[in-house]
């Protein structure tokens, strides 16, 4: 029998009905067609993650990483704007230069 794969959304919600405790753990199971160790898990699981939905860390400080990431890309993207702007200057000079000296 293949192992089935449960959403997120659909563990949390099975989560959810546990802790509420207006039914059993079997009654659980059987409602949505899972093993009760199975949704005792999801219980737990959901406990000991919750404080993370708390916790101003997690999602600010990965947010915060990825707009440092994105800054120091345009900033690297601007200097080399400025590169390119610089040797395509040179280039018409010295295409001018020896344009002129008739080479």
């Amino acid at each position: 029998m293949p192992k089935r794969v449960h959403s997120a959304a659909f563990k949390a919600k099975v989560a959810i009905e546990a802790i509420k405790g207006e039914k059993t753990i079997a009654e659980l199971a059987s409602e949505f067609g899972v093993h009760p160790v199975q949704v005792s898990h999801w219980k737990k699981q959901f406990l000991e993650g919750a404080a993370e939905v708390f916790s101003e860390g997690s999602a600010r400080s990965r947010e915060a990483e990825l707009q440092r990431q994105l800054d120091e890309a345009h900033r690297q993207l601007g200097q080399a704007k400025v590169e390119i702007d610089w040797a395509k200057k040179k280039a018409e000079e010295l295409s001018a230069r020896q344009a002129k000296n008739g080479r």
